[in-house]
């Protein structure tokens, strides 16, 4: 007895380990792709859960598809109703797991066969680099869990005379419930609906329990996903209720072929991803109504200019990047506005105070603090490098912004006036960028700007001391139109680089590599 238990518990432990390494593994190979047609094929709620569907059936993760829908939702690449598509589609994908369990662990019988497949992903992720070491992870993952199904079924031939399916609550009403509830357990215990999925095949396989019983649990582990993930589950539970409420066997007798009833695990299996299915078409309709009653139910709790920074998006860097990346442009706008104001010699509102810009900067440089990178991941490494020099312009234009005296002295000089007005033409633009490529433009013509300060410098210091000389102006007058000439030049240099470095992350974003040196 002690033994199967052994056997079961390193099985199920197994099982998970290789579900967490296989899916890091497919994850680093091909996770940014799945993202990118994530957000790119994601037009619809239906759409979304095809697509939802497809990432999490590659990825072998609900998790990872969901944090990066809800992270393109912050980013601005999706909307809520489209989201919940990507979602519900997710939860679809995950039912490949019972596949490969019951194909390849039960029909193949490949445990054994495959431990030296845990030997050669072992070997790739040690002295392999680049691809490989993903790779590597995946295949040594992918062993393992079918040894961990091979070790489950050991433990599970022990039970067999002591756990019969006498001994589980029967096919009634409160039985059907009480199996939900043993099912809702195992899901919050191990935190997978696969794992929970894959120890109720198992039981089918060794008869410690029969069909009937295990569809009642695979429906509980289905609504112990809610824990995790409310949204994901929503449309199973209450199918779930309804499928509890009625006799489910008979609709799997009359519409399963005979072969099917014969081979309970493979029925259960097919039950599982019938019931998720029919789930998805039945509330996909309902994304849009349900998106409205979430607005309305669910309070903001932040500013609006940090809202995207959700911490559960750390996880995906590549979402986290996207989604720092629109928040800096939200900041840039609304500095971009705080300094129009300002030279137009008008009083700010609290949408532009400096109290709110600062504590934004802040809250962006702190989960820039927190994104982790793979090494090897040198787009990800510049797209943070340029966030970070972003982060550091923006609080050295928002210093600039609070020189009030400084500021009237540049509004109130005949001589600065035609960097004044290329000052505010640019500022124009950047308060209107919002669509793809706007920082471009913008760059070119902060570059521009900067570029005209800085020759202009010299021969505005020059006036302002000939007329000292000539005793045309006092000496302190002059003083203050120095400062002034520099703040026009140090302002035109924070913008051209904030552009910069926009304009890097929007390409960095879109997947391009850029080659040039990023600087300060």
């Amino acid at each position: 007895m002690i033994e199967g238990i052994a056997y079961a518990l390193g099985g199920i432990g197994l099982f998970l380990l290789g579900m967490i390494v296989m899916t890091d593994g497919l994850r680093g190979l091909a996770g940014e792709s799945l993202q990118h047609m994530l957000a790119n094929t994601t037009h619809s709620p239906f759409s979304g859960a095809l697509s939802g569907t497809i990432s999490t059936a590659i990825l072998q993760s609900s998790s990872a598809t969901t944090v990066a829908a809800i992270g393109f939702v912050s980013a601005g690449l999706l909307t809520f109703p489209h989201a919940l598509g990507v979602i519900f589609g997710a939860n679809l994908g995950t039912t490949i797991t019972g596949w490969l369990v019951v194909l390849f662990g039960f029909k193949l019988k490949l445990g054994v066969l495959l431990l030296p497949l845990i030997f050669f992903g072992v070997m790739l992720k040690l002295f392999s680099s680049g691809w490989k070491v993903q790779a590597g992870l995946a295949v040594a993952g992918f062993g393992l869990i079918f040894v961990g199904i091979d070790a489950l079924q050991q433990g599970m031939v022990v039970f067999r005379d002591v756990l019969t399916p006498e001994q589980f609550p029967g096919d009634s009403w409160t039985g059907r419930i009480e199996l939900l509830l043993i099912g809702l357990l195992i899901t919050v215990i191990t935190q997978s609906s696969s794992a929970g999925v894959a120890t109720a095949l198992v039981a089918v396989n060794a008869g410690t329990i029969e069909l009937p019983q295990a569809v009642a649990m695979v429906i509980g582990m289905d609504v112990g996903t809610t824990v995790t993930a409310v949204i994901a589950s929503i449309g199973g539970t209450a199918i779930g209720a309804l499928l509890l409420l009625s006799p489910y066997m008979i609709y799997i007798d009359q519409f399963a072929p005979a072969w099917l009833s014969q081979n309970p695990e493979l029925a259960l299996v097919a039950f599982h991803s019938g019931f998720n299915l029919i789930s998805v078409i039945v509330v996909l309709p309902f994304s849009y109504a349900f998106a409205r009653l979430m607005y309305r139910l669910v309070p903001e709790f932040k500013d609006r200019l940090v809202e995207r920074l959700d911490q559960k998006l750390l996880s995906e860097p590549e979402v986290a990047l996207q989604t720092a990346r629109m928040t800096l442009n939200d900041i840039g706008t609304v500095l971009a506005t705080r300094l129009t104001f300002e030279i137009n010699n008008e009083s700010c509102d609290e949408s532009v105070g400096q109290v709110r810009i600062q504590t934004a900067i802040d809250y962006v440089q702190d989960y820039l603090d927190e994104i982790q990178l793979h090494r090897e991941k040198e787009r990800h490494q510049k797209w943070l490098l340029s966030s970070i020099h972003v982060a550091d312009h923006l609080q050295r234009l928002l210093t600039r912004s609070e020189e009030h005296e400084c500021i009237r002295n540049v509004i109130d000089d005949e001589l600065l006036r035609p960097g004044v007005e290329r000052l505010a033409s640019l500022l124009h633009l950047i308060e209107g960028k919002q669509e793809q490529g706007a920082w471009d433009k913008a760059l070119q013509l902060a570059t521009q700007n900067y570029q005209f300060m800085d020759e202009q410098r010299e021969s505005l210091r020059a006036a302002v001391m000939r007329e000292v000389a000539e005793q045309r102006e006092d000496v302190d007058t002059a003083e203050q139109r120095l400062q002034a000439i520099r703040w026009l030049r140090r302002v035109a240099y924070h913008l051209s680089r904030i552009t910069h470095h926009l304009h890097n992350c929007e390409q960095l974003a879109g997947g391009k590599l850029l080659v040039e040196k990023v600087t300060k």
